[in-house]
């Protein structure tokens, strides 16, 4: 416990809703009308159902950030199962194997020489710290009873992802009944109505409860009160935690019962659940009854209405309609059959990716915590992988959407976990390593420990930091935030930076850089003595992030207008890094040779990171190299890639930037039809979020890319969206963009310039460009490129000659 006491508190605050509206009017000073979609079709985006949920994966997610719930809708015993963010088991541990770094240069001796399993060994048993089990876990239930025993009829159950509620209806005799939860993020509590068309119908019991480590107390007349410490397995204590539930009747009798509260013949009720944690800080009974007050004070009508207009803030910046499908009026897990049966639904497509914005609004809102590998939904005390931060892949795949799906704003939580792990990170890199700067591995949670972990196969990967600074220079790239650049982003860039140049050493063979020991994450490779291995020096991965970290600080610091030692130093470190190769078979390497592997279908395709998300490799700038990953990616996928939920949404992005909009939408249906639960949550399996924003994703660079400082409308658009239109996308240099297109081409694109940036448009055929009523002159910048001049909060219409 000594250690807990000296940690300091993470760079985070309670998600409060003034700061995301101010952060929202910074983003969208430049000439935007906030509100100028909501004459779009929403009515149409609704998840429903017409029987109850069975089993959790059924049930519909509900959230503010930071308090979510699962809602079953059965009728006679209704569920919500609740998380809080932060109701995480464990505390700061120290792991760093100190002194370990007085054994890289035997390691990397003996990889250079061949006996790659000899260095594994060394490594596992200098290097790798212990791997503990401390997991994010279910806040409890609450549990709604109501009398049995009458028929139902005309059930509907839905989620509305317009105004984020997720509401129950059937009649029982000629009574209809309604329920409707949501999850507010300005009153930061989830509310509950329940109503009916007929007076004095409402009765139920309430109680709240949790599978371990609770007492529950029952405050009269019309609160219950629930409290504990997440431990796991009667160790790792953790947070503690406390739940109250206020039920607010119209009507009826409210009395207290030895479990709970019961009401009976009531005209309406409204139930307000509050939680909260001591994680930073603060007290979680104090902070509860101040919340609850405060929402009592409202009635369910201004709790409803302030609620939507927060969600819809977010939620309508984006509109995309891919097509009518004659499969658009069933309920959503018999369109997921029909699909599964070969049909395509081109409007699913469109449920699924707004489905994804969904979740993102729903799970990572600022001063929150980032969305783990649930997002924020998770009934399990001992949740798979613990439902933590895994940053070798699924947490940036959680944030690809951020920024082009213009939800900017969202994307805040992963800077702050990016943010706190350079305390500890320090300490790792010079502990561990001996090296400048900070250092992450493969995973973290809630407690930011920085250290390499259990095996070599997974833990000894020290690229964590380096692929998660990607997304701060991407937040600059999008927003043109000077300052976020110079007083966030360049620091902690800067940071993992230091760490990767004096983690690289000269290949004694080539002459170049390469990193290491480190792994292609997760993946092995077979030795030339018919072992198998899986460190390395100088992998694919590796080289590939660390390039592009490089680069990116490059640029921020020409933005920045700095030229100190460390540009320098980076600047001579590019230069002579290992870069992308090319085997024998015309595949892109994933090792700094060719090895055979073991595994030729792995989930993992990490060697093509330089495709997507990055940028050093392009169908256009480095043709050859674009064909060595497309085959890479043949490869794998016909050895059976893709075999889960993130993988195929990987996948998808790959070949949305090949502009093969054929298998881009191939892997789509893949994904609907292989890996998607009846709620449309992705399946790993298990249950992991990241496929579902990988697929989000997806989706819009099929419609939208804007890498290389180029905008290219509708790169890989599939004949089966031959006409749509996408409304509201971001791009990289500061625009937001409508596209509409018909019979699979481009009609119209309008730019809303939010910087005053100079415009590049990739273009398929020569194309119109006008502002207002006056035509704007269009400077050609290489093939297929048109270049104009903008002014920031000017609208241009980009219409294609035929």
């Amino acid at each position: 416990m000594q250690d807990r006491q000296r940690e300091t508190k993470p760079r985070t605050v309670t998600c409060i809703f003034i700061f995301v509206i101010c952060f929202s009017q910074t983003i969208y000073a430049n000439g935007i009308n906030r509100n100028r979609l909501d004459n779009e079709n929403w009515n149409g985006l609704k998840l429903w159902y017409r029987q109850p949920a069975k089993e959790w994966t059924q049930a519909l997610p509900v959230g503010n950030g930071r308090l979510g719930a699962m809602v079953f809708g059965t009728v006679e015993t209704e569920q919500l199962q609740l998380n809080e963010d932060t109701v995480w088991a464990g505390h700061p541990l120290e792991r760093d194997r100190v002194g370990a770094y007085k054994y890289l240069d035997e390691a990397r001796r003996l990889i250079f020489e061949g006996k790659y399993t000899d260095a594994q060994r060394l490594v596992q048993r200098e290097f790798m710290g212990e791997r503990l089990l401390r997991s994010y876990q279910t806040l409890g239930d609450l549990t709604l009873r109501f009398p049995e025993g009458s028929t139902v009829n005309d059930y509907r159950r839905e989620l509305n992802l317009d105004t984020a509620i997720a509401s129950v209806n059937y009649r029982i005799g000629d009574t209809r009944f309604t329920r409707d939860v949501f999850s507010s993020p300005v009153d930061q509590c989830i509310v509950v109505r329940l109503s009916a068309d007929k007076p004095a119908q409402i009765t139920f019991n309430a109680a709240l409860s949790r599978p371990e480590d609770f007492t529950v107390e029952v405050v009269a007349p019309d609160r219950i009160v629930m409290k504990g410490r997440a431990t796991m397995e009667g160790e790792h204590q953790g947070v503690t935690y406390q739940a109250q539930l206020k039920v607010i009747p119209e009507g009826g009798e409210l009395t207290v019962t030895d479990t709970g509260l019961r009401l009976e013949k009531a005209n309406a009720a409204t139930l307000l659940i509050v939680a909260a944690t001591n994680y930073r800080g603060d007290d979680p009974a104090s902070v509860c009854d101040r919340q609850l007050a405060s929402a009592a004070r409202k009635g369910y009508l201004e709790l409803r209405d302030v609620h939507i207009a927060e969600h819809r803030r977010l939620f309508r910046r984006v509109a995309l309609n891919l097509g009518h499908s004659n499969l658009s009026g069933q309920p959503t897990d018999e369109r997921l059959v029909e699909m599964k049966g070969g049909a395509d639904d081109p409007d699913l497509f469109a449920l699924y990716f707004q489905f994804g914005r969904y979740l993102l609004i729903s799970s990572s809102r600022p001063g929150c915590m980032p969305a783990n590998l649930q997002g924020l939904w998770n009934h399990h005390i001992k949740a798979p992988w613990n439902c933590d931060y895994h940053i070798n892949i699924n947490i940036q795949m959680n944030y690809w959407p951020a920024e082009v799906c213009n939800l900017s704003e969202c994307h805040e939580p992963f800077f702050d976990l990016v943010d706190n792990l350079r305390p500890r990170g320090r300490k790792t890199a010079k502990d561990v390593y001996n090296c400048r700067g900070f250092v992450a591995h493969h995973t973290t949670d809630a407690w930011y420990w920085t250290s390499p972990i259990g095996n070599v196969g997974y833990g000894m990967w020290p690229m964590g930091a380096a692929w998660s600074c990607r997304h701060l220079w991407e937040h600059y790239a999008f927003t043109g935030d000077r300052t976020f650049l110079a007083k966030r982003a360049y620091p902690i860039m800067k940071e993992a930076a230091e760490f990767a140049l004096d983690y690289l050493v000269e290949h004694p063979k080539t002459g170049k850089l390469v990193s290491g020991p480190s792994i292609s994450p997760e993946s092995r490779f077979r030795t030339p003595d018919g072992k198998t291995a899986n460190l390395t020096m100088g992998p694919a991965m590796d080289q590939q992030i660390i390039y592009d970290l490089f680069t990116n600080c490059l640029e921020a610091a020409e933005v920045l207008e700095i030229n100190d030692s460390f540009v320098r130093e980076i600047t001579a470190a590019r230069g002579n890094l290992a870069g992308p190769q090319i085997g024998s078979d015309g595949r892109l390497l994933e090792w700094n040779e060719e090895l055979e592997e073991p595994e030729p279908g792995h989930r993992h395709i990490s060697h093509l990171y330089a495709l997507y998300p990055g940028e050093q490799i392009s169908v256009n700038g480095t043709p050859d190299l674009a064909t060595a990953a497309r085959k890479s990616l043949e490869y794998r996928l016909s050895h059976g890639g893709g075999h889960t939920g993130w993988s195929r949404a990987w996948i998808i992005n790959f070949w949305a930037r090949l502009h093969d909009s054929k298998t881009a939408h191939e892997n789509v249906l893949a994904l609907l039809r292989k890996s998607t639960l009846p709620n449309l949550f992705d399946n790993h399996p298990p249950f992991q979020i990241d496929g579902n924003f990988g697929g989000t994703a997806g989706i819009a660079e099929m419609l939208l890319q804007s890498h290389g400082g180029q905008l290219h409308f509708l790169p890989a658009l599939p004949k089966a969206w031959s006409e749509g239109s996408v409304k509201g996308l971001r791009a990289r240099g500061g625009f937001e963009v409508d596209i509409a297109w018909t019979d699979g081409k481009l009609t119209t694109a309008t730019v809303w310039s939010l910087l005053g940036n100079t415009c590049r448009i990739r273009t398929d055929g020569p194309v119109r460009v006008t502002s207002g009523d006056k035509r704007v002159k269009i400077t050609e910048s290489g093939k297929n490129v048109a270049e104009f001049a903008t002014e920031a909060g000017r609208t241009y219409l980009v219409v294609a000659e035929n």
